[in-house]
């Protein structure tokens, strides 16, 4: 329970948008709705909101909606009163989780802003900073991508082509590293597929975009 008013007041403190208007919707489809491994086809269909499988650190998979879209990013509630952000399929902050990724810089520079047009061996710099058993952690973190083969995803009922990109990651001060991947639309060059760490903690994070937000 120690998490709903930090929650909340995250949320209401961000700008009235189209999507916030159905906030209470949203959030009570994401607190009381189903948690279940699989949601059908149908459901993710008729559901008014942009939806995805999480999974945290080797958890159960569950579902999650949209709360906010906006300024490019992504706020996910979990049903445990919990918050994933993300900005171009990358996790960039979150909320209520045991450790907690608290800021990620340089997201303009990020790869993934214009995936379609990804290269091999490009790079991106940025500065990390997360809470590691409750105690702050920073490190500049380096990332460098390479092509894997692509891939066909069942997702929803729908067969998506997606280019495959394999993303190492390192810190030097600490001498950290970690492997993320990520599965691309070919065609709206959307994330829709993830395996990643945000930081250079243990704690994986599993991706699946099942109901893309609308641009």
């Amino acid at each position: 329970m120690r998490y709903i008013p930090l929650l909340f007041l995250c949320l209401f403190l961000q700008a009235c948008t189209q999507t916030q208007k159905g906030l209470g919707e949203t959030v009570k489809l994401a607190l009381l709705g189903p948690d279940d491994v699989q949601v059908s086809d149908e459901q993710v269909e008729s559901l008014p909101y942009a939806s995805m499988y999480l999974r945290v650190d080797g958890g159960q998979r569950i579902f999650v909606v949209l709360g906010f879209d906006e300024n490019g990013q992504q706020k996910w509630i979990t049903r445990d009163r919990s918050m994933v952000v993300t900005q171009h399929g990358r996790v960039v902050k979150t909320l209520g989780l045991r450790d907690n990724l608290t800021e990620v810089t340089n997201l303009q520079q990020d790869p993934l802003a214009d995936p379609l047009h990804l290269t091999e061996g490009a790079s991106w710099t940025r500065l990390i900073s997360w809470t590691e058993s409750g105690k702050f952690r920073a490190g500049t973190a380096v990332s460098r991508f390479s092509r894997l083969n692509d891939r066909v995803l069942d997702i929803a009922g729908r067969r998506v082509a997606c280019r495959v990109w394999q993303e190492k990651v390192s810190i030097a001060a600490d001498g950290s590293a970690w492997t993320n991947t990520f599965w691309i639309d070919t065609t709206t060059g959307q994330v829709r597929q993830t395996q990643q760490k945000p930081t250079g903690d243990d704690f994986l994070v599993e991706t699946t975009i099942l109901k893309p937000a609308k641009s």
